[in-house]
């Protein structure tokens, strides 16, 4: 089952997908930082750096398209200019989904979203052919001892059964990867809160300000990977139904 992940990040989605199933055939993503986080993890899959310019006809069947397009245009946190914003790129992941025809689309926003663009959004899939429905799922509701709400557009291109197969929600992976993932449990940050930091720790002996500062961003654009798993392992389960 193959994949085509857009504004990858460091690869949160990619990764909640990898573990439902699917392989990512390509990224999209132009960071330098980032690039060199996915080409360490994923050596040898394909890393486009503009989602603009992406050529379809160079891709594969793809079966999901995935993506949490940039939030800045909606975010509480920022101006909310919406499509007026120059970092507005849901036009540009509609244009490929409607070029590749993927079976599946999920799309990732902050919460924000939901006032100020989201109907667009479920417009336009809906016009291009897919049933859409949307989540909002926090990353607290797998454990983490923060909030972190996001919305999910969940897209299917053929309506067919969508109704009498309903999205389940199964459990975070378990194993040791995912446990490697998840770090350690709610109870154990919330007793001791420097039980997840490294052997070098950070705010005593600090580390080189550029690196903090590329490590921080791209982990405050990333999404928890537990969090978007359910989805992913749901989708995967009608190609086994």
């Amino acid at each position: 089952m193959n994949a085509l992940s857009l504004f990858s990040g460091i690869g949160g989605l990619d990764l909640a997908a990898e573990w439902a199933g699917f392989k990512t055939v390509a990224f999209c993503e132009c960071d330098p930082f980032c690039q060199k986080v996915l080409a360490k993890h994923w050596p040898g899959v394909k890393i486009y750096d503009d989602v603009r310019t992406i050529d379809t006809s160079e891709l594969p069947r793809i079966e999901l398209l995935h993506g949490g397009y940039p939030c800045q245009p909606f975010s509480t946190a920022g101006n909310r200019r919406g499509e007026s914003d120059e970092r507005h790129m849901w036009p540009h992941m509609l244009r490929i989904v409607r070029e590749l025809n993927p079976r599946w689309v999920v799309g990732e926003n902050v919460k924000g979203h939901i006032t100020l663009g989201l109907d667009t959004v479920c417009d336009d899939l809906e016009g291009a052919g897919y049933k859409t429905r949307a989540f909002v799922l926090p990353a607290c509701a797998v454990g983490t001892p923060h909030k972190r709400e996001r919305v999910f557009i969940v897209a299917h291109s053929d309506s067919r059964g969508w109704d009498t197969q309903p999205l389940l929600c199964p459990s975070a992976p378990e194993g040791e990867r995912a446990a490697n993932a998840y770090g350690t449990s709610t109870i154990e940050r919330r007793e001791n809160p420097w039980v997840v930091e490294p052997d070098l720790v950070r705010v005593v002996h600090g580390v080189p300000r550029g690196l903090d500062k590329v490590r921080v961003k791209s982990l405050g654009n990333t999404v928890v990977p537990q969090q978007a798993y359910p989805i992913f392992a749901a989708i995967a389960e009608t190609y086994n139904a």
